[in-house]
């Protein structure tokens, strides 16, 4: 009898494991919960360069969500025929999608359609990714924000110059000071492999506040636990008891997926927050 509740605990404890969907030449991956049947989607977007089985392995979010009871779809970027190196086109960024002009936004609309048909999913619907898929992810939920429940982004802004937030859509904004990829500030990175002049932080606070018109409130936190170098300020803007924007800024945080894995980055990977964690708790405010 305990080995078989060593085993069934096991098997519960596991990831799920990832299905391979194709549409027409285009794919992506999806994780279920155990219960997938009216199960709530998120759409999780990889960074430039990168495809859905590294940014699931790197950001851990499919095991995360699925035991939370979402399920995870993770669609993949464009490419040079056989090229790995996939992108988005999130309007001013980033390569070989933004150059083609790829209709990335038909794309995740026909993910959500084609998942919710297949897997028997709920019409609630959230978005997240790291740095290009954060563009993107951002861009999504501003021209959609009837689709969409909630959106987080990581690492990336959306071109506030060119892109308007057509309604009111709640936001999660986590992004380091020190990201030389994508500059909190604006402008372009010392180590951005784009010459796109990003658009900043605080012009993606302002764009998405606007629809939700006056009458928030501003409060604020600081999370500083871990001698790493970071601390996370917490800003909430309030609509009554829900916020509908919160930016989590890290003080002296790099360009990266807080809580995920990136070996080659020494400095400026906060211990303070898990992005898993801040993503599902802010979706679960709208799900």
């Amino acid at each position: 009898m305990r080995l078989i509740a060593f085993l069934t605990a096991l098997c519960l404890a596991l990831p799920a494991m990832a299905e391979t969907i194709r549409l027409g030449d285009r794919w992506y991956e999806i994780v279920l919960p155990r219960a997938p049947k009216g199960a709530p989607q998120i759409l999780a977007l990889h960074g430039g360069g990168g495809d859905p089985d590294q940014f699931a392995a790197a950001s851990g979010l499919g095991a995360a969500a699925t035991a939370a009871g979402y399920a995870v779809a993770f669609p993949a970027g464009s490419g040079r025929r056989g090229d790995r190196l996939l992108t988005w086109n999130g309007g001013y960024c980033c390569g070989y999608a933004q150059r083609t002009r790829v209709d990335d936004i038909g794309f995740l609309k026909a993910v959500i359609r084609d998942a919710r048909d297949r897997f028997g999913l709920s019409d609630r619907v959230f978005v997240t990714g790291m740095s290009n898929g954060s563009i993107l992810s951002a861009t999504f939920a501003a021209q959609n924000p009837g689709l969409v429940r909630a959106v987080a982004g990581v690492a990336g802004t959306m071109d506030t110059r060119r892109v308007r937030v057509t309604g009111p859509v709640p936001l999660l904004i986590i992004h380091g000071t020190a990201d030389t990829m994508v500059p909190y500030d604006g402008g372009q990175g010392d180590t951005s492999l784009t010459r796109t002049d990003f658009a900043s932080v605080a012009s993606v606070v302002s764009a998405f506040l606007a629809p939700w018109g006056g009458g928030l409130s501003e409060t604020s936190r600081e999370i500083n636990r871990k001698p790493d170098g970071t601390t996370v300020i917490v800003t909430d803007y309030r609509k009554g008891d829900l916020p509908v924007l919160r930016l989590m800024t890290v003080e002296g945080g790099a360009h990266h997926w807080p809580g995920g894995r990136k070996a080659r980055l020494t400095e400026g990977k906060t211990q303070e927050i898990d992005a898993n964690t801040q993503i599902l708790r802010f979706f679960d405010l709208y799900r």
